[in-house]
């Protein structure tokens, strides 16, 4: 049985393909389009997934739900279930809640006719959109029990709902609804900052260090009724909400200082005093619903779903706070991944199909995207113009590591595309953690974008815990940890005195490239067993300078989706000042190629 799941129209829309309830392959329409968080109907998505599926094709299209509470179909007649309060989720069978039969869903001849000919005879099911999102979490996590935390903008009428797993069985039992959404609220801090909602939230979290929590008394006296249990009401009163989007009044103004920052203005003290408190805020209202759940359900697991559950810091806390012995989060949390939660709720619920964990997730190391054969790599390159040294496997991982060493940024394109916002060492921009420059330079030579960005750390599953305060599995860099004491450097107290990007130059660990202002990182644990080249050339690295850490980020520019083939790393390697490209066996140095092939990537994309 091969089932589909599809997350049209939303943003960030993907495709997923089960086959026996195995992942076989899952892409975002994005990276096919190369049009930013693309939000249309993923038909390349879909074609890749198709085609891994053969001729035999597919038996059940899941539909990950629309998000439907923002455009004013949600807004619920009963003041009770609008209140903000954790409520239950009235008992009804899961198919009558979960699952609609698509031929009820108004959108439904235009689904069938954006999947072709196919669309004639498959079976549609369309699927509630926290259920996805619960079910993309419990599924594939390693835990036979848990319960589960969907928190995330708009969702079809909850931006809140608490579920219970237990093997095959999974049923939403709590819900806060929309308006009162804390992805909303970080998303109307994002605006104020001058970022782009529903996009720029990750800057806001990187700027929050830099300032400090003042306003956080001020959010929870005008923005939010926080109450012990966890759940809370906002006052949307200081909001503007049109569809999924969010901007702000001049009352939200008046509380916090000042209006928003236009996009391209000087970050201020204020804007990082504003990142800081809805951080912290954030924090606090994550870890008092996740203790009200531990200690009402008294589960010893948690899995996360949503855009919130991207907030690495936060789930950090939650991770050290102790009330949970297992932690995990689904990489691809956002509606992306609300393609594979559709599939799997229908394949453990609607067909009624067992479940076995193992103790360990099956997202694959999340390595589910296209890959390309070496033969085809040097055909595309080839006929790109580009010029390259074909290296055997052992070569070309000790000239990566080589030219890490000696402080290049090196363009990373190796097996399958990874599911989900992070690149994970296959579709990676590198670099030597250990220089005090690496930071600036990729931000502002390669991403283009913002100083003060953070970057995040690849460290060897077997070292992190004698480089970070960390000693659990974090395979898709969802979690913060500090750095290690005895890897840290004492600052002066000049340097202690700095405020807000000045501190941005000061070194304060052996690794200073990943050590955000405050300490901390966003670690990524590399496993043998699901990425063994990422792996092999993180060793050799460590042989050379003794550090088994590597800065990873993204390989794309700020406002570009990552790239998905070699022409795409190729034409980004041209347009950026990275030094050394490495795709499959193909070694590419930036003085050998034909600079008349370079586009400046610096103003082709716009800000996110």
């Amino acid at each position: 049985m091969r089932i589909l799941g599809i997350s049209p129209y939303h943003d960030d829309c993907a495709a997923v393909l089960l086959d026996a309830g195995r992942i076989v392959a899952a892409g975002q329409e994005e990276r096919f389009t190369r049009a930013k968080r693309e939000s249309r109907f993923p038909s390349r998505a879909i074609e890749f997934c198709l085609a891994q599926a053969g001729s035999s094709g597919v038996d059940i299209v899941a539909v990950h739900g629309r998000n439907t509470a923002g455009d004013g179909q949600r807004q619920d007649g009963s003041r009770g279930r609008a209140s903000g309060e954790l409520l239950p989720v009235e008992e009804v069978p899961p198919t009558a809640r979960g699952f609609e039969a698509a031929n009820e869903q108004p959108h439904i001849q235009a689904l069938r006719s954006q999947l072709g000919d196919f669309g004639e005879k498959a079976h549609i099911l369309c699927v509630d959109h926290h259920l996805a999102h619960a079910a993309s979490a419990f599924y594939p996590s390693p835990f036979d029990e848990s319960v589960v935390c969907v928190m995330d903008g708009i969702g079809a009428k909850a931006a809140t709902s608490v579920g219970i797993g237990r093997g095959p069985a999974l049923k939403i039992v709590k819900e806060i609804l929309f308006p009162h959404s804390l992805g909303l609220l970080y998303s109307a801090f994002t605006f104020h900052a001058g970022f782009r909602p529903n996009s720029g939230e990750y800057k806001v979290m990187g700027l929050a260090p830099y300032g400090e929590p003042r306003y956080v008394d001020a959010i929870f006296k005008h923005l939010v009724d926080f109450r012990a249990d966890g759940s809370f009401r906002l006052d949307t009163r200081h909001f503007d909400i049109d569809g999924g989007k969010v901007s702000t009044r001049s009352s939200f103004g008046a509380i916090f200082g000042g209006p928003p920052r236009q996009s391209g203005d000087l970050l201020e003290r204020r804007h990082m005093d504003l990142a800081a408190s809805i951080q912290k805020a954030t924090e606090l209202i994550l870890l008092t619903l996740t203790r009200s759940i531990a200690a009402e359900t008294q589960s010893r697991n948690l899995c996360l779903a949503g855009d919130v559950a991207l907030n690495c810091v936060a789930n950090g806390k939650v991770l050290r706070d102790g009330r949970f012995d297992g932690l995990w989060i689904q990489p691809a949390a956002g509606d992306a991944g609300g393609a594979l939660g559709a599939a799997l709720a229908v394949h453990h619920q609607y067909r009624d199909q067992p479940r076995r964990a193992n103790g360990r997730d099956s997202m694959q190391g999340a390595y589910l995207g296209p890959e390309f054969a070496q033969n085809d790599i040097e055909h595309r390159l080839n006929a790109i113009g580009a010029q390259f040294e074909v290296l055997e496997d052992d070569a070309v991982i000790e000239a990566a590591a080589t030219a890490l060493a000696d402080g290049k940024a090196v363009g990373w394109h190796q097996g399958r595309m990874e599911f989900g916002p992070r690149a994970l060492g296959n579709r990676s921009v590198l670099g030597d953690p250990r220089s005090p420059s690496m930071q600036k330079v990729l931000n502002l030579k390669v991403k283009y974008r913002e100083s003060f960005r953070p970057f995040a750390p690849s460290v060897l599953r077997e070292d992190v815990a004698d480089w970070f305060e960390i000693d659990t599995d974090s395979p898709y860099m969802l979690l913060v940890a500090d750095v290690a004491e005895k890897r840290r450097r004492d600052m002066t107290d000049e340097e202690r005195a700095l405020f807000g990007i000045e501190k941005l130059n000061v070194v304060r660990s052996e690794i200073p490239a990943v050590t955000h202002v405050d300490y901390s990182a966003r670690i990524q644990t590399v496993h043998k067993d699901t990425n063994p080249r990422y792996h092999a050339l993180i060793s050799r690295f460590k042989e050379k300078t003794g550090c088994p850490v590597v800065v990873n980020t993204s390989f794309n520019v700020r406002g570009e989706p990552i790239v998905c083939t070699p022409e795409d790393a190729f034409h980004c390697f041209m347009g950026t000042e990275l030094d050394v490209l490495v795709v499959g066996n193909c070694f590419l140095l930036k003085e050998a190629q034909d600079q008349a092939l370079g586009n400046s990537y610096k103003d082709a994309f716009e800000l996110d």
